[in-house]
């Protein structure tokens, strides 16, 4: 290959389509410039072959020269290349919209990029130059919020419905368990034009701030297939009935077993959709429902066990089946709670109890009244404001309390205790799997923790309009969809790690861990490219469980 007076090198052709290599030899004989062929290199890009040039040359890099070598920038490629790659397997953009079109490609981007960027969709577009996730989207240009933001937004608003249709039809079946709960979400600023944004009932004990509700259905395994918000006053139990015509009506699932939280599914809502065919329902009891048990003897105290379930039903009531559990780490944290709620209620009521100056029966009540809902115990407490004997020709009374401790005792004995009720035949589920399905409900409460702060930080809402927040939600859903059949595929990862201190991998710290996978443009000797960072075993571990080759 090499003569004596010949030169191996590399020679471009760039006249074809695709630029193509040609390996050579020069040399002169009988006063003439020879070339012998020795083959061609195709499927490389010009760069490519520009850098197998210069190593013919023996000048890639050069030991006596570093500057020759150039990292010119490097942005983050393998969480947004990960995570793309997911949702293009799970079909995701096909179930945005069917047909290809440009704003699919800004919903993907945001729906990936808020499992990684969390923040306003303004600053997703602001991070265009330290991240490859628009141009992995199809958008090569700097992303402009209104256009590849705001207005693929309006438009998933739009197929909502159709989105989460094609949703639920690929998760649930007839007969599947159906889970739903739903959350408050607060909210700072003024929303004076909006509908949504309301004083309420805040879960999350935020109070002072206006919130919106948002309802989530999940399957039997936490996998999320629809979403709604709802004002922020709008009450747990009064959202069940029209939820559970959706699912039967608009997403065409006849027969399901919905399982809903305590006070949910209400005896009036249960009466409302007693003529609902192929409708079962699993839940539980309110501590007054289970004394409404206990009075008519169709309970006794002495069958709630820790060690086993009991299983009882009501004669005025055969078709519906009481499942009586015990925790005895809630019965313990339940009375734990209970006697540090009565003692700083105590400890507030001694105070105004000792108050010397003159006060009238309105300022007292007030008073009384405020420390009563702040510590939620008044049903223990009976109080009085009555004149002060002392001082009978003053205007001057005091406050005269005590604790029920005879309230505290019939409280006391339901400590730990809950009751799962359900309609589902004893053939369809046994005791210990009704009352399975009713944890199942800790999946959605799982959802909820990343929604809200864990993973994709829904708050703060940066939309002013109900049309938009509605939008933002629904695609933080989206995201977490992705997010479940993530951790589904990183379970053995999960599963094998440490405890407590020992503890190595959260969610979170996956997705570290692949945005440390970079895309570098490199300048060597002139010549520039993209090369992405080495794989380190951990990358590579992570990678391979979730199926994707990089």
């Amino acid at each position: 290959m090499h003569t004596a007076h010949g030169n191996l090198h590399l020679e471009i052709q760039t006249s074809r389509k695709s630029p193509v290599g040609i390996v050579r030899t020069t040399f002169r004989e009988n006063g003439k410039m020879r070339h012998t062929q020795h083959g061609r290199i195709t499927g490389c890009s010009l760069e490519q072959l520009k850098l197998l040039q210069l190593a013919f040359r023996e000048q890639v890099v050069p030991i006596d020269d570093p500057q020759a070598f150039h990292i010119l920038n490097s942005k983050e490629y393998g969480a947004s290349y990960a995570i793309l790659t997911i949702a293009r397997q799970l079909g995701l953009h096909r179930v945005l919209y069917s047909h290809p079109e440009p704003w699919v490609n800004g919903a993907l981007a945001m729906i990936v990029g808020r499992l990684i960027h969390a923040g306003s969709k303004l600053a997703l577009c602001n991070h265009h130059p330290n991240t490859c996730l628009w141009e992995l989207c199809g958008i090569a240009e700097p992303p402009d919020v209104d256009t590849h933001c705001y207005e693929p937004m309006d438009r998933l608003l739009q197929r909502q419905k159709a989105i989460q249709r094609n949703l639920t039809r690929r998760h649930l079946k007839d007969g599947h368990l159906v889970l739903y709960d739903i959350t408050s979400i607060y909210f700072e600023g003024e929303y004076k034009d909006s509908e949504l944004v309301r004083f309420g009932y805040n879960r999350d004990g935020k109070k002072g701030h206006e919130q919106i509700v948002v309802g989530l259905i999940c399957t039997a395994q936490g996998c999320p297939v629809g979403v709604e918000v709802f004002a922020g006053n709008t009450k747990d139990e009064t959202t069940v009935i029209d939820k559970v015509h959706e699912i039967k009506v608009d997403y065409g699932i006849e027969k399901i077993v919905f399982v809903g939280d305590r006070g949910m599914l209400t005896h009036s809502n249960i009466a409302s959709l007693k003529d609902e065919k192929d409708l079962q329902t699993i839940s539980a009891l309110t501590h007054g429902e289970m004394r409404n048990l206990l009075n008519k003897q169709v309970i006794a105290m002495d069958l709630f066990d820790e060690r086993s379930i009991c299983e009882v039903t009501d004669p005025a009531e055969p078709m519906r089946r009481y499942c009586l559990c015990r925790n005895p780490q809630t019965a313990h944290n339940e009375h734990d709670t209970r006697k540090r709620l009565l003692k700083l209620t105590t400890d507030a009521l001694a105070d105004i109890a000792a108050y010397k100056r003159a006060a009238t029966v309105e300022t007292l009540g007030a008073r009384v009244g405020k420390i009563l809902a702040k510590y939620k115990v008044g049903k223990f407490i009976q109080w009085s404001i009555d004149a002060d004997p002392d001082r009978a020709k003053s205007s001057q009374h005091r406050l005269v309390w005590s604790i029920d401790m005879d309230k505290v005792a019939e409280e006391q004995q339901f400590d730990g205790c809950y009751i799962i009720a359900s309609d589902v035949d004893q053939d369809a589920m046994n005791t210990l799997e009704v009352v399975n399905a009713y944890k199942s409900l800790t999946f959605v409460e799982r959802a909820f923790r990343s929604l809200k702060t864990v993973q994709l930080e829904i708050r703060p809402v940066y939309h002013k309009t109900d049309e938009r927040i509605r939008s933002h939600v629904f695609l933080c859903m989206l995201s977490y969809y992705l997010q479940w059949h993530m951790e589904q595929r990183l379970a053995p990862l999960f599963a094998a790690d440490g405890q407590g201190s020992e503890r190595r991998w959260t969610f979170h710290g996956v997705i570290e861990c692949l945005a440390q996978i970079t895309r570098n443009r490199v300048a060597v000797n002139g010549v520039e490219f993209d090369q992405n960072s080495m794989l380190t075993p951990e990358q590579e571990e992570i990678l391979g469980l979730l199926q994707i080759a990089m």
